[in-house]
């Protein structure tokens, strides 16, 4: 029996899509998740806090974990040989949650946060505190425009 090109195509996406479906259901809690590195001795609270003791090498018995301030969960970082020396930066972890421990696949340091002085914003659209929107342009003043955003951690 000879199958034709089309034939063919289909049957190789129907085959390549039912495998990435199996390896999602199998890792069904893949993703990413950030925030800053601290030590498991301190507190969901005191690492809101930003308390100085979150941040304290060798305590004893203390892991590694991933403290995400958006939601204030603490994530266990497994292996943790990834994540040593990485005591209070803010970092990216991708990998597979399983509880509140992450199965590290990769750590990506952020290195910068915003754009750079004289750089210009990109387009953007997005509601305001009063349901307005807004873009780059509806925002620019005669003399230029200043962007901040703030999101609040108290909800």
């Amino acid at each position: 029996m000879r199958m034709s090109f089309p034939v063919i195509c289909v049957v190789a996406f129907f085959f390549t899509l039912g495998l990435t479906l199996n390896a999602q259901a199998e890792n069904p809690n893949s993703g990413s998740w950030s925030g800053v590195m601290i030590n498991s001795g301190c507190s969901a609270d005191e690492a809101f806090a930003e308390a100085p003791k979150c941040t304290e090498r060798d305590v004893p018995g203390a892991k590694l974990v991933l403290y995400d301030d958006t939601t204030r969960q603490m994530f266990v970082l497994d292996p943790q040989d990834q994540a040593i020396g990485h005591l209070g930066d803010s970092m990216t972890v991708t990998g597979t949650l399983e509880g509140n421990t992450v199965h590290v696949a990769s750590l990506k340091l952020h290195t910068s946060i915003g754009l750079g002085v004289g750089q210009k914003a990109p387009d953007f659209s997005a509601r305001d505190q009063f349901g307005a929107q807004q873009t780059l342009e509806t925002l620019i003043g005669p003399k230029g425009t200043v962007l901040l955003f703030f999101r609040s951690a108290d909800w």
